[in-house]
């Protein structure tokens, strides 16, 4: 068998050397105008085109933003984005029905915004740097390789009867080439479905039938970790079962030959033949640009939609604002493009803005726990984004891989996924960072579209409190819920955190399904956005992110996140990780079980969890102290690392044989690790 980096370049370079190096900027005008829709809440107004955001007062911007959404966001439309066809209408909107509609009658195509306005200008300004799995192999990607790449597989698509409204599936690793896949959909007007290509056949094939797929677009094999992985074996088994699927499209990632069957279409060969020109396909603001998977606790993904312009215009401003971009920065997302932060931070709102953005396809600890700070040493890259589930991974190895590679470079530093407990947060802060990197705890969702809630942007010199999201982004209006759906005034509070209006990033239905869209986000709280998320606003007014609703638990009367918990223990020095779960009690009704990962030094486990019972009883109340503290080797985590809690819980709970949607694992073998330990802890405690 070839080695993975085996080939790469020379399938990379043979693509782009063969890509013509001019390309006409067409245009294809609407046959006729664009119909208005019926209104059923209008928001709309007379703000100049011209209007800036954050240009003068940060809490005057912030307090227009809130009052008139519709005229704020309309300006910064067509200020930020090229249309075709500008828009008659800010916004349309009803939480009630999850009916909500922006930029009406604006007609755009999303890869002309991320590729040809920038090739007009500057060509040959890098677009991707293409970091793979081998350290010190990286390759760059101009805008006008991108734009070339990018048609030629769009005419490839056309000529194998992909059109507008088509569904394709992408499952393939972080390269150029999937990069250029989802743009030549969106050139195309055709609606793209990124699938993490890790995912098993089962779970490929249920997002493709799902969402009916006509296409598939893959690897004949996938690099990671030093690890092959068969794509094209995974897709072969998936679409037995894919009725939908017309033809699959397959590139090379490494020299070896794959098997071809009849709708097996090798796309180099095919690129090559195409014309570097492709007539963008111009889109209503409100034509669906893709879909995403996100898992539900029922084991049945959503497939949730995001549409074009709007989704556009948040992420590339929440890009460009959150993270304080400058041009010529080089932004680092180390996220999956399987995942909504590769979408939206490695992708669109990068390249929307004219940025150099890291394609990261390898893993934190290849080969060895210093990847990261070599790579951000080697690409001297300015802002680094990344989950605090890899901080925490890396701080089971100390400093010294941090602090042997020159971390100068580095202005910002960003978490996403999940609250960031203290103590990754500080080790983040102050070993990557040096202590003078801003550092933007960010909160957000697949749902959302981009960053709703982090430190910045805010007013200049304002603090930023240590694993706090804080300042809600321009325009995004938190409110709390308690129980009964009342709003919680004031400060010093917590509760269900929902959203009170609309914001362009926020995604539209869940395919094929928009009642459940509706019984998902809009039934709880009617008349809001409910997150699915609880948060406490603090004395001051900052939001902090408790964790899901579902994971709030219920002690003697007394409500508490499970978040909280962990965040508590994780600042024992011994523990890189924890993960609190509720179950069952007949004198407190509910009662909260832990489960801990120690460091490997750690000699002495019976006394870190007894210090770990003080810490809690000490930081929050002896009533938050767990029952039960089980020293595990790992938790179950999603590839995008995620742990998932539910898991965990149906182990203490004895549902075992009822365990849902296992397929996002990222090792299932876990389960069993933990289940034997469970059952091993249980005999030294008969009462559990």
């Amino acid at each position: 068998m070839a080695t993975p980096r085996a080939g790469a370049a020379a399938a990379l370079g043979h693509l782009l050397s063969a890509l013509s190096r001019q390309q006409q900027r067409l245009w294809s005008r609407p046959s006729a105008p664009w119909e208005r829709p019926s209104s059923i809440r209008l928001l709309s107004g007379t703000a100049q085109a011209s209007a800036p955001f954050l240009r003068g007062n940060y809490r005057e911007v912030c307090e227009r933003a809130a009052r008139e959404p519709g005229p704020f966001w309309g300006a910064l439309a067509r200020e930020a984005l090229l249309w075709d066809t500008p828009h008659h209408t800010d916004c349309e909107w009803d939480f009630v029905q999850g009916r909500i509609r922006w930029f009406l009658g604006g007609r755009l195509n999303v890869a002309v915004n991320c590729l040809d306005q920038h090739v007009q200008h500057y060509p040959d300004r890098v677009a991707l740097i293409w970091e793979k799995d081998e350290p010190g192999t990286e390759e760059k990607v101009s805008y006008r390789e991108l734009l070339d790449m990018t048609c030629r597989l769009a005419n490839t698509l056309k000529r194998n009867g992909i059109k507008k409204e088509d569904r394709v599936a992408i499952y393939m690793p972080v390269s150029p080439l999937a990069v250029a896949a989802m743009l030549a959909c969106a050139r195309i007007g055709a609606i793209h479905t990124v699938v993490f290509a890790g995912f098993s056949a089962e779970s490929l094939a249920g997002r493709i039938n799902d969402s009916e797929c006509k296409a598939v677009i893959t690897c004949n094999q996938g690099v990671r970790g030093g690890r092959v992985i068969e794509l094209k074996k995974t897709v072969d088994e998936a679409v037995k079962n894919c009725p939908s699927v017309k033809c699959v499209f397959v590139t090379q990632r490494t020299t070896n030959k794959i098997h071809t069957g009849s709708r097996d279409i090798l796309l180099e060969e095919e690129m090559a033949k195409e014309s570097s020109v492709c007539t963008p396909e111009i889109m209503d603001s409100e034509d669906m640009l893709f879909m995403l998977y996100t898992s539900g606790s029922t084991g049945k993904p959503k497939g949730i939609v995001h549409t074009q312009a709007g989704y556009l215009l948040y992420a590339a401003l929440t890009h460009k604002h959150v993270f304080d971009y400058k041009q010529d920065d080089i932004f680092g997302c180390v996220a999956d493009i399987g995942w909504i932060t590769g979408h939206s931070y490695v992708v669109y709102g990068p390249l929307c803005n004219g940025s150099t953005t890291v394609l990261f396809e390898s893993t934190p600890i290849y080969p060895n726990p210093g990847r990261y700070w070599e790579t951000v040493e080697r690409l001297k890259i300015n802002q680094f984004y990344c989950a605090p589930t890899a901080l925490r991974l890396l701080l089971k190895y100390g400093d010294e891989f941090v602090k042997k590679y020159d971390r100068s470079s580095l202005t910002t530093l960003g978490s996403v996924g999940e609250p960031i407990n203290h103590e990754a947060w500080q080790w983040f802060y102050n070993v990557v960072g040096d202590g003078r990197c801003t550092l933007v705890d960010t909160w957000w969702q697949t749902e959302t579209g981009g960053i709703c809630i982090a430190p910045r942007p805010s007013e200049k010199g304002a603090e930023i409190v240590p694993a706090i999201a804080m300042r809600p982004f321009c325009g995004i209006t938190p409110v709390l819920m308690d129980e009964k759906g009342k709003i919680l005034e004031g400060n010093d509070v917590s509760g269900a955190l929902c959203i009170a209006q609309p914001w362009p990033g926020i995604a539209r239905t869940i395919y094929g399904d928009h009642e459940r869209f509706i019984e998902a986000y809009f039934k709880a709280y009617p008349g809001y956005y409910f997150t699915g998320d609880g948060a406490y606003r603090t004395k001051k007014g900052y939001y902090q992110i408790t964790g899901r609703m579902d994971d709030v638990l219920n002690i003697s009367g007394h409500r508490l996140g499970t978040a909280e918990i962990e965040d508590a223990m994780d600042e024992h020095p011994a523990v890189p990780e924890t993960a609190v779960i509720s179950y069952p009690h007949d004198v407190k009704g509910e009662a909260a079980f832990a489960f801990v990962v120690l460091k490997d030094d750690t000699a002495h486990p019976e006394t870190v969890t007894k210090e770990l019972r003080a810490i809690v009883a000490s930081k929050i109340a002896k009533y938050a102290v767990p029952d039960h503290v089980l020293v595990v080797k790992r938790l179950p985590k999603t590839r995008s690392g995620k742990i998932m809690r539910r898991l965990l819980q149906r182990i203490v709970t004895g549902n075992v044989n009822d365990m849902g949607d296992i397929t996002t694992l990222d090792d299932s073998s876990v389960i069993t690790e933990i289940l034997d330990a469970y059952e091993e802890y249980k005999i030294k405690h008969p009462t559990l």
